[in-house]
Formats: structure tokens, C-alpha cells, sequence
């Protein structure tokens, strides 16, 4: 009986290989064919596994690629419009609690008591003219005779007494035929002209409807560039329109070719049928009437004629009809620099007298004061002459026989005379 743990040595056996299959047709296959076969590289890439992994990479890319150039834009966008909306949140709520006790509803109150003061006092104006081209003598043979159109214009004005005298553009009224005038309280009434002065483009009307209320007259020599100022009347119809802007300028003499108007320019809107409205300060007091603006509408420059002017010329309508202006009886040019150097004048300012002349059988008020060519007046009274067209207004708004203490350089010294005012000739333009 043999030992079950008992190993039997058992003769090695080379394992069988399988039969190889024969790839092509035998009498192709050589031994330079099968070394050429054992020596060719593997059909499979070195790399087969790799390209594998890769793949997965380029679509992850992909996808990193898509997510940076939409997702996080419009992430951007949201974070943006988030902040944006949280930045006007807190402005909303800052502004909320200033405007708190920030004064500016008593600044809004001013602004709207200005309006309040004057605007009892603005009229609207409208005129309507007629070309008659029938005789007056057909017109009573022939009372069906057909008549020309009739042409409407409007335009504004300001009450200045309370008796109904009313202010306003000479060129609103000028081909005036009939002239109606609207009140603030409602009322229509017919005016009449009761002068007017082209060389200032003012005319003054007076309307009877027992006491009205009078807007108070300012001083436009103290109102400096910069104040704040409102034009008030009647634009394209609309009748008590206010509007707001400040004061851009002073004398701006000759813009519609008189060298008796001396401008006070504004920004505040004036329109075609402002005209002949006032413009007034904080106080709600005329400091000007408006006149004129550049172009055909408003473009952010308007013109008014100052209180100072407006004041004088319609006093003298109210009191005389007319205005009757000073005169002195020269003819002038400004102060060159061949004048400061020969004429050992301190500056260019003042206004040389070219001549002394007499007009209309009136003997010249200046050659009989003793003022002589070559002069230079460098003040009128106790206002500082610096062009002639100063030294003209100065002289027609003096009151016509008085008498006025003149300044005048000559051969290098200041002198002072005294000169009798005439009044300028009616016909004299220049």
C-alpha cells in the first residue's frame, strides 16, 4: 500500500500550440514576407489607450469653453443690473430722507409766489389790422363793397398803473386796427394806443375797467448777470405762461440797428407772442420788457429792454404822448489808440467829438457849452462815458432845457462844463 503523500515524478510536457491559419494564399507567403511581417509594427496605435481618455478632455473643454462665454456674461449682466438696481435703491432712499429737510419746497414755494405776484398784471394782446384798398367815398355809396382780409396778430403786455395803463411792444401794435386785451380775471377789453416810440420798440395802451392790479417797477441797473429772472406772457396764444433763467448779460446795445436800445439778454423762453411781456426778478418786480429773440424761435438767447429805459419812456407817453429826447448837437467816434498817444488820454474810453453842428435853425448845445473838436467827454453828469452810443442814450434821457455838468480831456487835462440840453429834432435819426 503506497503512502497517500507520496509524490510521483511525472516526465515535463511541452504545452501543444495551436495551429496558426494561413493568411493568404501559399505561394505568396515567403520567408522575406514573414520577416516582414514579424518585423512590422502593430496595426494598433501605441497610443490607442490614450486617445481613449482623451476624448472625454476635449468635451470637457468644450463645455468650459460654452460656460465662459455665455454663462458667465450673462452672470456678469445679472450682477451688474443687481448692483445697478441696489446703488438707485439707496440713492432713492438717501434723496427720500434729504429731501426731507432739505429746504427746497420753501425754494419751489418762491419760485411759484414770483409767478403769483405778477401774473395778475400780464394781459394778452390781440390786434387785428385791415387793408382797406375802397375809398371812404365808395364806402358810403357802396356799404356791400367787399373789404380786405383782416390780419391778427398778438403779442403781451404788463399793467404798470392801476388806472389801466399797459406796456408792450411798439411792433405788436403798429398796423393795429382794433385792439383787444385780455385780463387775468377773464375779462375782454377794447385799448387804445395812447403812444408810442419806435426808436425803443415800446408803445403804451390804456384800457377802462375800473381799478386793476399793477405789477411795481424794479431797477434793472442793480439786477447783475447771473440773477435769477422769469419771463411772463402769452407764447403761441397760451395765455400766463411763466417760464425761468437767469440774466446772461447786459447792454447789448444796436440789435435792431437803434442805438438808443440797450439790451438785457436772457435765457428764459421767449416765444413769438411773449413780446411786449415783462420780464421780473425774485422780488416779482419788471426789471425789463421782453422784445426780441434771435431767429425764429427761441434758441436759449432773448432780449429784453431794460427797466431803467422802459420806466422813462413810459412816463413820458403817459404824461406828454410822446417821448421828446435830448440833444446835443455832435457828431462822434469812438476814442482810437492814434488818440491815447497823441491826445495824452489815460485809456480808449469816452466818445471824440468830430464836429460841432447846428440842425433845423437850433443852434448846437455843445458849441455853445465851449466843447471843440478833438474832445473827448468822458462823463455825462455822474455817469462814466466809455463809446459814443453810451454818450447818445445818456443825452436822450436827459430831460429835454436842463442842464448837465459834462467831462470832458483835452490837451492832456480833465475838464468840467455845463450844457443846456436841447431837444433832438423829431426828423433826426442819427
Amino acid at each position: 500500500m503506497s503512502d497517500p503523500y507520496e509524490f510521483t515524478e511525472q516526465p515535463y510536457r511541452q504545452p501543444l500550440e495551436p495551429p496558426s491559419l494561413p493568411v493568404g494564399p501559399a505561394e505568396n507567403s515567403s520567408p522575406t514576407d514573414e520577416s516582414t511581417k514579424a518585423s512590422a509594427p502593430s496595426q494598433t496605435p501605441a497610443g490607442g489607450s490614450s486617445l481613449i481618455f482623451t476624448l472625454p478632455r476635449v468635451a470637457a473643454l468644450m463645455m468650459l469653453w460654452m460656460v465662459l462665454q455665455y454663462l458667465v456674461p450673462y452672470l456678469l449682466e445679472r450682477y451688474q443690473y443687481a448692483a445697478a438696481r441696489g446703488r438707485q435703491r439707496a440713492e432713492y432712499e438717501i434723496a427720500a430722507e434729504g429731501l426731507k429737510t432739505l429746504p427746497l419746497d420753501g425754494l419751489s414755494k418762491a419760485y411759484q409766489m414770483v409767478s403769483q405776484q405778477v401774473a395778475p398784471s400780464v394781459v394778452h394782446i390781440d390786434v387785428r389790422s385791415e387793408s382797406d384798398d375802397i375809398s371812404p367815398a365808395r364806402r358810403i355809396t357802396d356799404p356791400f363793397a367787399p373789404r380786405a382780409p383782416m390780419n391778427r396778430g398778438q403779442g403781451s403786455g404788463v399793467i404798470v398803473d392801476s388806472a389801466g395803463y399797459i406796456v408792450t411792444n411798439y411792433h405788436v401794435v403798429q398796423q393795429a386796427g382794433s385792439i383787444r386785451v385780455s385780463l387775468s380775471d377773464g375779462r375782454s377789453l377794447s385799448a387804445r394806443v395812447v403812444g408810442f416810440d419806435d426808436m425803443t420798440d415800446l408803445a403804451l395802451l390804456k384800457v377802462d375797467g375800473g381799478s386793476m392790479v399793477a405789477a411795481d417797477w424794479g431797477d434793472s441797473d442793480e439786477l447783475e448777470v447771473g440773477a435769477l429772472v422769469w419771463a411772463v406772457g402769452s407764447p403761441f396764444g397760451l395765455q400766463s405762461t411763466t417760464t425761468f433763467g437767469i440774466l446772461s448779460g447786459k447792454h447789448r446795445a444796436g440789435m435792431a440797428g437803434e442805438v438808443y436800445q440797450d439790451f438785457l439778454q436772457t435765457d428764459a423762453a421767449v416765444n413769438p407772442g411773449n413780446s411786449g411781456g415783462p420780464l421780473v426778478d425774485v422780488r416779482g418786480k419788471i426789471v425789463g420788457i421782453n422784445t426780441a429773440i434771435l431767429g425764429e424761435a427761441f434758441q436759449g438767447v432773448s432780449f429784453a429792454i431794460p427797466s431803467r429805459v422802459a420806466r422813462h419812456v413810459v412816463e413820458r407817453l403817459k404824461n406828454e404822448g410822446r417821448v421828446a429826447r435830448g440833444w446835443l448837437g455832435v457828431e462822434l467816434r469812438p476814442v482810437s489808440e492814434e488818440d491815447v498817444a497823441n491826445f495824452d488820454l489815460p485809456n480808449s474810453f469816452g466818445a471824440c467829438i468830430v464836429r460841432c453842428y447846428d440842425d433845423h435853425g437850433l443852434a448846437s448845445p455843445a458849441r455853445l457849452a465851449g466843447i471843440q473838436t478833438g474832445d473827448v467827454i468822458v462823463r455825462w453828469n455822474d455817469r462814466p462815458i466809455r463809446k459814443p452810443d453810451e454818450l447818445m442814450r445818456a443825452v436822450a434821457e436827459t430831460e429835454v432845457h436842463s442842464t448837465v455838468v459834462v467831462a470832458i480831456r483835452r490837451d492832456g487835462r480833465e475838464l468840467t462844463l455845463e450844457v443846456q440840453v436841447a431837444e433832438r429834432p423829431a426828423d433826426l435819426r442819427s
